[in-house]
C-alpha cells in the first residue's frame, strides 16, 4: 500500500512561487495517476490537477490553469506542484491523492492520500 507525504508548503509573499512534492513512501507510484487538491477550513476539497502515469499527461482546474505545474520523477517517487504568482486566496491546505485505475476532479474516488502541506501566503 503506497502512503504519501506532501513537502514544500509554508509562507510566502503574494506574486511568489513554491513547489510542492508528494513522495510515495513503502511503494511506487508505479501505475499510478497523482492528484492534487487543496482544501480551506470548513470547505470541501478542491481539484488543482492530475498527472497520469503512462503518458504523464496534466490537466489542470480552470481557476490554476497559467499557473501550476504538475510534473513527476518516477526514479524518485515524487510529484511535484510548482505554483506561480500566488495569490492571498491559495492560503490552504494541498494534498496529494493516488489511484490506480481513476484520473479525475472527485476526491471521493482517490484511494491513497497524504496528510497534507499548509501554504499559506500574505499580501
Amino acid at each position: 500500500q503506497v502512503q504519501l507525504v506532501e513537502s514544500g508548503g509554508g509562507l510566502v509573499q503574494a506574486g511568489g512561487s513554491l513547489r510542492l512534492s508528494c513522495a510515495a513512501s513503502g511503494g511506487t507510484f508505479s501505475g499510478y495517476s497523482v492528484a492534487w487538491f487543496r482544501q480551506a477550513p470548513g470547505k470541501e476539497r478542491q481539484f488543482v490537477g492530475v498527472i497520469t502515469w503512462r503518458a504523464g499527461s496534466t490537466y489542470y482546474a480552470d481557476s490554476v490553469k497559467g499557473r501550476c505545474t504538475i510534473s513527476r520523477d518516477n526514479a524518485k517517487n515524487t510529484v511535484y506542484l510548482q505554483m506561480n504568482s500566488l495569490k492571498p486566496e491559495d492560503t490552504v491546505v494541498y494534498y496529494c491523492a493516488a489511484d490506480p485505475s481513476y484520473i479525475g476532479l472527485s476526491a471521493r474516488i482517490y484511494d491513497y492520500w497524504g496528510r497534507g502541506t499548509k501554504v499559506a501566503v500574505s499580501s
